[in-house]
């Protein structure tokens, strides 16, 4: 069920990249994100079947999450959304390499890592992220060839706003508590935190 989904969502994506890619914006917390999502889910599929000698070699998670980081930053760049835009093999590997090189990694290595490490990933992310979106909102002139200014404007504008989100989100799971299903096979990055603070497992 999950594998069919997966091809779904995916070719759906596919099929409607024109319109996506088509606004910056749409391309950088639309679609981009959803490629990802789609590699997080195929993870729930290959956990229950991922070798154990993998596992051992996933750290606490760290090469997986610096993988998942080091792939988002890339097709983060202008020159990587021209390029993507530009060429339709391209476009193609960036459809590949995002499920399989971000969010895949991101499903099977998250649940390893330390609580204060998810903590100290998501507390560098979320800045990055304003910081981006603020990049291109004060940019002068266009950073990607294809996108206009104003689109660039916008594009800044929403990266900004998806990090305020994020970070009023994180804030009221910090000091009110994640919603039961969060904690749903085991223990959330906050729980992991108070029981470090306390001296627990």
């Amino acid at each position: 069920m999950t594998r069919g989904l997966v091809l779904v969502v995916w070719g759906i994506l596919w099929l409607v990249r024109t319109p996506l890619e088509s606004d910056m914006a749409l391309h950088m917390t639309v679609q981009l994100p959803l490629l990802i999502g789609i590699g997080y889910m195929l993870a729930t599929f290959l956990r229950p079947h991922e070798p154990r000698w993998f596992a051992r070699a996933d750290w606490f998670g760290i090469p997986g999450l610096l993988l998942v980081v080091f792939a988002t930053s890339f097709w983060m760049l202008p020159r990587m959304l021209d390029l993507a835009l530009s060429d339709p093999w391209i476009d193609l590997i960036k459809f590949a390499s995002l499920p399989l090189l971000a969010g895949l990694p991101l499903g099977l290595s998250w649940s390893r890592m330390p609580g204060l490490g998810r903590a100290f990933l998501w507390a560098n992310f979320i800045p990055k992220l304003a910081a981006i979106g603020g990049l291109y909102l004060a940019a002068p002139t266009r950073l990607c060839a294809y996108y206009r200014l104003d689109q660039q404007t916008t594009a800044g504008a929403a990266l900004i706003a998806v990090a305020v989100a994020l970070g009023l989100s994180w804030s009221a799971v910090l000091f009110i508590g994640s919603p039961p299903f969060w904690s749903k096979g085991g223990e959330n990055a906050v729980e992991r935190m108070r029981g470090a603070a306390s001296g627990g497992p």
